[in-house]
C-alpha cells in the first residue's frame, strides 16, 4: 500500500464485506456516504484471471475481442500517468485514439515487460461492455440490483482527477492496486474547480493534484484534504460511491483493470441549469438576486418545495407538479419557447 499520501491519516471510507443484492438496496445504496465492499467480486472469472499475471489478464481479456474499438487516452512519459490540462489550459496533456482491443493489450504487455521507468501513459476508459467486449457480462455478473451496463476502464499507471458524477456509481477492481481519494460535496470551494464547459470527460475536474497540492496556489484545499476519505482498494474490491461525491482515482501497476457502474442519473440536468444560473443570475444586482434566492429556495431547496403549489387545483400546478414524463415534457417546451424568445 501507498503510505506517502498526503491525506493517507485521514478518514479512511467505511468498509464492510461482500453484501447480497437486498442488503445493498436496503443498507448501501440508499445512503449518500461511499462504502468499501471488500472483496465484492472476489469470485469473478476475471479476477481469477488476473491473479495469474499480466499476461494471463491480457489472455482472458483477448477472449472478449470482437467487439467496437476501444477509446484510449495517450500521454507523454512526462505526465506521469497524470491525464491533465496542458499547461495554457487550451487543451490537454493527452491525446485520443481508437484502438481494437488486441492492439491495446498487445501495447500494454510490452510496456509492463519493458525496462523503462517511465512508459507512455495508456488508459481505455468507460468502455461499454456489450459494445466493446460482449459476453463479459454473462462470464462476471455483478449479481447487485445495478440497472446499467458494465463499463471497462483498462490502462496502466494512471491517474484520473479529481472529479464527480451525476449518478449513483460502483467500481469494482479486478486486477493492479488503486486508491481512491474522495470528498464531500460540501468541499467545493476548497477543491478549485476548472472549467466547467471544456472537460477531459465531461464532468469538470479540480485543478489540484492531491498527490502533490501546491498550497501555495491553491490554500484551501488544505481544507479539503482535511475532510477526505481515502481507499485503498485491490482485485475483488468495490467502492460505492454516491452522485455529486468528488473522487481522484490512482492505479499503481503495469497493467490494471477496473469496471464500473452508473445509474439513476438522478442529478443529470442540475448541472444543466447551473449553467444557466451562471448566465440568467449570478451578475444580477445584488438586491435582484437575494429577491431570485428566496424564488429558488421556496421552489427548489426548501424541504417542502415540493408543496409550493398546493394551494392551487392539481390541474393548475403544470411545471410545479409532481415528477411524472408529462411533467418533464411540459417543462421542456416551456423552457425551449422561452430560450427561443431570447
Amino acid at each position: 500500500m501507498i503510505l506517502d499520501h498526503p491525506a493517507a491519516t485521514e478518514t479512511r471510507v467505511p468498509e464492510r464485506g461482500p453484501v447480497d443484492a437486498d442488503t445493498f438496496a436496503r443498507e448501501v445504496a440508499i445512503a449518500y456516504e461511499p462504502v468499501v465492499l471488500r472483496g465484492q467480486v472476489a469470485h469473478w472469472e476475471a479476477v481469477g484471471a488476473g491473479a495469474g499475471g499480466d499476461r494471463a489478464m491480457a489472455g482472458y481479456l483477448a477472449g472478449f475481442g470482437g467487439g467496437r474499438p476501444l477509446d484510449v487516452m495517450i500521454g507523454p512519459p512526462e505526465i506521469e500517468g497524470r491525464f491533465f490540462y496542458d499547461d495554457a489550459l487550451t487543451g490537454f496533456n493527452f491525446g485520443k485514439q481508437q484502438v481494437p482491443l488486441q492492439a491495446l493489450l498487445g501495447e500494454l504487455l510490452r510496456l509492463s515487460e519493458s525496462e523503462v521507468e517511465r512508459p507512455h501513459a495508456l488508459y481505455a476508459s468507460s468502455a461499454t461492455a456489450p459494445e466493446h467486449l460482449p459476453g463479459w457480462e454473462r462470464a462476471n455478473p455483478l449479481g447487485l440490483p445495478v440497472d446499467a451496463p458494465a463499463r471497462l476502464w483498462i490502462g496502466n499507471a494512471t491517474q484520473v482527477a479529481t472529479h464527480y458524477d451525476t449518478s449513483i456509481n460502483i467500481a469494482c477492481v479486478v486486477t493492479g492496486r488503486r486508491r481512491f481519494t474522495l470528498f464531500p460535496p460540501d468541499q467545493l470551494r476548497n477543491l478549485y474547480v476548472g472549467p466547467l464547459d471544456r472537460t477531459m470527460a465531461g464532468p469538470p475536474s479540480s485543478m489540484v493534484d492531491p498527490d502533490a497540492p501546491d498550497l501555495e496556489r491553491y490554500p484551501r484545499f488544505a481544507q479539503a484534504l482535511a475532510h477526505a476519505r481515502v481507499a485503498e482498494l485491490g482485485p475483488g474490491d468495490a467502492i460505492y460511491i454516491p452522485p455529486i461525491w468528488w473522487h481522484h482515482v490512482r492505479a499503481f501497476d503495469r497493467l490494471n483493470v477496473l469496471v464500473n457502474y452508473w445509474w439513476e442519473h438522478r442529478s443529470a440536468q442540475a448541472f444543466l441549469a447551473l449553467v444557466h444560473a451562471v448566465s440568467a443570475v449570478r451578475d444580477l444586482p445584488r438586491a435582484e438576486k437575494a429577491a431570485w434566492r428566496s424564488w429558488f429556495d421556496q421552489l427548489v431547496f426548501d424541504d417542502d418545495a415540493a408543496h409550493a403549489a398546493d394551494h392551487l387545483p392539481e390541474h393548475a400546478r403544470t411545471v410545479l407538479g409532481p415528477p411524472s414524463r408529462e411533467r418533464t415534457e411540459r417543462i421542456r417546451q416551456f423552457l425551449l419557447g422561452m430560450l427561443q424568445r431570447g
